[in-house]
């Protein structure tokens, strides 16, 4: 039997339209995703930077338990105490010595211009002691200890050195986390004595060069009584703020790193700008705070 549109004549389908040289039929586009908003962008943004500090004020409160009960790792602490600090010296000793090469030639041509050599110890001593010298060595810290410390950190937790320690029944925290975090400080600390007293070197041989005030009216001028105790302890309570800063966020970044190889070296990236970003912040706080 014939079908009744006629023999020799078959049903014809949206495929036989298009092999006959039709138009092809429509496909339905899956609807684009909408773009964030800048609400929705500065929102995202806000909440991220929240659960940073949160994780940060929980990390500060795990380590301040285990040193309060003395649960520290020692060989830990003194091998990273020498690691961080100790071989850190060579780009402390360049920074601190320029700082106040620089500090005498900034002052040069007020020092000239009035006769001031008596005021050149003061003028150099008390811009960096309270405030470069602490500054700049936070900023060098910051880029060769703390993005290392988050590197190390997150390399554990990608090949998963975290989780096997807590499978041993050891305390990530008081094995490496704590150590770590008492030697940034301690770290910091005496680099920013040692590069108060290089810079103050530096800034002395600099105005006998340039300027020819003998290092004996240098140092005079320094403790003439216009620069006390007070301007010292500042820059040494700014340099104990910045290496808790420092030490939190290359922690905490470290041991939040997810995605692999990649991740830790945004976890890197984003120590290095949150640590620096959190050094001027405080700096001015704190310097609000002692003025």
């Amino acid at each position: 039997m014939t079908s009744p549109a006629g023999p020799g004549t078959a049903a014809r389908g949206p495929g036989a339209l298009a092999s006959s040289g039709g138009p092809p039929p429509a496909r339905k586009r899956a609807p684009l995703a909408p773009e964030p908003s800048g609400v929705h962008q500065l929102g995202g943004s806000f909440l991220q930077i929240a659960a940073t500090v949160g994780g940060m004020a929980v990390l500060a409160g795990q380590i301040a338990t285990r040193v309060a009960t003395l649960r520290v790792d020692g060989a830990e602490f003194m091998r990273n105490l020498y690691r961080m600090g100790f071989k850190s010296m060579p780009i402390v000793i360049v920074t601190a010595l320029f700082t106040g090469a620089i500090m005498v030639i900034q002052a040069a041509p007020l020092v000239e211009r009035f006769g001031a050599h008596g005021l050149l110890g003061w003028g150099a001593g008390f811009g960096t002691l309270r405030e470069i010298a602490p500054l700049l060595t936070a900023l060098m810290i910051n880029g060769r200890v703390g993005a290392n410390n988050t590197a190390e950190l997150g390399t554990m937790v990608v090949t998963e050195q975290i989780d096997a320690l807590r499978v041993l029944a050891i305390d990530p925290v008081s094995f490496l986390i704590a150590p770590r975090f008492l030697a940034m400080v301690l770290t910091l600390l005496l680099s920013v004595i040692f590069a108060d007293a290089l810079a103050l070197v530096g800034a002395a041989l600099t105005g006998d060069l340039l300027l020819g005030v003998a290092p004996a009216v240098f140092y005079n001028g320094l403790t003439s009584g216009l620069l006390g105790i007070g301007d010292v302890m500042s820059g040494l309570v700014k340099s104990v703020v910045f290496g808790v800063v420092l030490a939190l966020s290359s922690c905490q970044y470290g041991l939040g790193v997810t995605g692999g190889a990649p991740g830790v070296g945004r976890a890197v990236n984003a120590t290095v700008v949150a640590s620096a970003a959190g050094i001027f912040i405080l700096d001015y706080f704190v310097s609000f705070t002692l003025d």
